[in-house]
This record gives C-alpha cells, sequence and structure tokens, in this order.
C-alpha cells in the first residue's frame, strides 16, 4: 500500500469545499420541506446517486464486488443509514438546520463508546471519558436553546433536537457495522451503494407511509434536488474517497470537524435561524467532546494507515 501524504493546500482547500457542502445539506433539505418531506427528499436522492455508484462501479468492473461482501451486512448497513435519516429527516420537522448539524456529529460518541466495550485495544482513556462527559453536558446546554427552532413550534424544539442524538447514535452503530463485518475490506462505493440502497427502499414506502409523500415540483426543488442528489450524495463523497486514498486520514478527519460550524453558519445566513446562548456554548462543549474521544483514534488511524493496515471505511 502506497504511504500517505499529510495534508497540502490542495488537500486543504478541497476539504474546505467538502465541509461546506456537508454543512449546507441540511439547510437545503430545510428550504424545500415544504414542497418535499425531508424524508422523501433523502430516500428520492439516495435512489438517484445509487443508480450513479452503480454507473461507477460498472465502468471501474466492480460489480461483483457489491456481492463479495455478506448480504446481511449489507442490509444492516443500509437499514442502519435509512434510520440515521429517518431522524435527521424527522427531526428537521422541528429543529432547526444548525441544531441537526450539530447533533447529528454526535456520532464519533457513540462509536467510541461501541468500540470500547467490544476491542480491548479500544478502550477510552481517560481524557476520552472526559470528552464524552463534555459532549453530553453540550447536549444538555443545548436543550436549554431550544427555542431556536428556524419557525418551529418552540415546545416541540426538542423534539427534533432528540431526535438528532438519535440519528448521530444510528450514524456510530453504522460504522460499528462495518468495522465488524465484511464490509471493511470493500471499496468504498461498494459501502455507499449499500448505504444509499437501503436509504430508498426503507424511506421512500415510510415517507408515502406517514403521509409525506407529496411532491411539488418548480425549478427551485429540482435544482435543490440535483445538487443534493450529485453535488452531495455523489460527488462529494467520491472527492472524499480519492482524498483517502491519497493523504492521512487522521488529518482529513480533524478538518472534517469544520462541517457542523458551516451548517451552523448558513442555517443563520440562508434560513434565518435565531442562535441562542445556550445552544451556541452547548456547540462549542460538544465540538470539543468530540475531538477529546476522537484525537487518540486518529492518531491510531494514522499509525496503522503507515504501517500499511486495512481500516473500515468512515462517512465523514
Amino acid at each position: 500500500m502506497a504511504s500517505r501524504k499529510d495534508v497540502d493546500a490542495t488537500a486543504g482547500l478541497l476539504m474546505l469545499a467538502l465541509c461546506a457542502t456537508w454543512g449546507m445539506q441540511q439547510v437545503l433539505i430545510k428550504a424545500i420541506a415544504a414542497d418535499i418531506s425531508p424524508i422523501m427528499q433523502i430516500g428520492l436522492r439516495s435512489g438517484l446517486a445509487a443508480v450513479l455508484v452503480a454507473g461507477l462501479l460498472a465502468w471501474r468492473r466492480q460489480v461483483s464486488a457489491l456481492w463479495a461482501v455478506s448480504v446481511p451486512a449489507g442490509c444492516a448497513v443500509g437499514a442502519l443509514f435509512a434510520l440515521e435519516y429517518f431522524f435527521a429527516g424527522q427531526g428537521l420537522r422541528f429543529t432547526s438546520a444548525a441544531h441537526m448539524s450539530i447533533f447529528l456529529y454526535t456520532a464519533p460518541i457513540f462509536t467510541a463508546l461501541g468500540l470500547h466495550f467490544r476491542l480491548p485495544e479500544e478502550r477510552l482513556a481517560r481524557m476520552q471519558w472526559w470528552g464524552i462527559a463534555l459532549a453530553f453536558g453540550g447536549i444538555v446546554v443545548s436543550f436549554m436553546g431550544r427555542g431556536a427552532g428556524g419557525g418551529a413550534v418552540s415546545s416541540l424544539v426538542w423534539v427534533g433536537d432528540f431526535l438528532g442524538v438519535l440519528a448521530g447514535a444510528s450514524w456510530g452503530l453504522t460504522t460499528l457495522v462495518v468495522r465488524f463485518s465484511s464490509l471493511s475490506d470493500a471499496p468504498a462505493a461498494v459501502t455507499l451503494f449499500w448505504q444509499l440502497g437501503g436509504a430508498f427502499c426503507l424511506l421512500v414506502p415510510m415517507a408515502l407511509g406517514l403521509g409525506q409523500g407529496a411532491v411539488h415540483v418548480d425549478t427551485r426543488v429540482v435544482a435543490d434536488m440535483g445538487f443534493q442528489t450529485i453535488g452531495i450524495t455523489f460527488v462529494s463523497f467520491m472527492v472524499w474517497f480519492s482524498l483517502l486514498r491519497t493523504y492521512l486520514a487522521s488529518r482529513l478527519s480533524v478538518l472534517s470537524f469544520m462541517t457542523p460550524l458551516f451548517g451552523i453558519t448558513f442555517g443563520a445566513v440562508f434560513l434565518h435561524e435565531p442562535l441562542t446562548h445556550a445552544f451556541l456554548a452547548g456547540a462549542v462543549l460538544i465540538l470539543g467532546g468530540i475531538m477529546l474521544v476522537s484525537g487518540p483514534t486518529l492518531l491510531r488511524w494514522k499509525g496503522a494507515r503507515a504501517k500499511g493496515i486495512t481500516l473500515p471505511f468512515r462517512r465523514p
């Protein structure tokens, strides 16, 4: 395996663009929520992006890799991916895009806890336990700012925030399934296809069953959905995978924590979402806690990459 490079100016600029793109995701979903429900948006864009990923696998002559992995594992990550975005989509009906951007990024906390109880070499150090306490303290503080719902009913904003935490937990569980299954050795595009396929197959029927299947199409909706599908769900992840093949994963993962900061900024600028002092203070605590938890893990990633050890796929 070729050695990975440290992050240079090119990688830094690409990561800045990627984080801005990912940070825009919740804003784009909420912007057209009145025309297409969030879970229907995610279901449809996942299906379209899955077709693009399948085309990419066919072009690379890797279609057979889809069935080289455990089908139960593929179905599990697909179901968890769908569950993550079901919680996120439903949560956006009650809370702001800024809140969702922060709570979704609690995922590394749940992954670290799962690894702690599963693998002796992944035991959490004292600093990491302090990080977990700091992050969950930030969640409590953020819930105190429940009035900042971006137009939602203030008394129900906590529901959206809680669903955001559940979305983060689902993302964390997805990482664990990938880590402990045959998907850990599969091409990243294969894992992404299983995730997107699961989201399409589960979220579209869920939207229809919940009476959220109505779609009102106009130019704005088409442009929004087009960017979500091609720009976010397909192109951004392919660029991310390309960077992972060239640069140190530890450095890139640290830079990816710019994403929720962009999410907060874009929510305030484009959706005019109010930001309470409680939420901002909680966001700082959550991000600080995540950095404390992820720091030692990222260092292990660096060492493993340098030694040529294969590590599981990680979604930003």
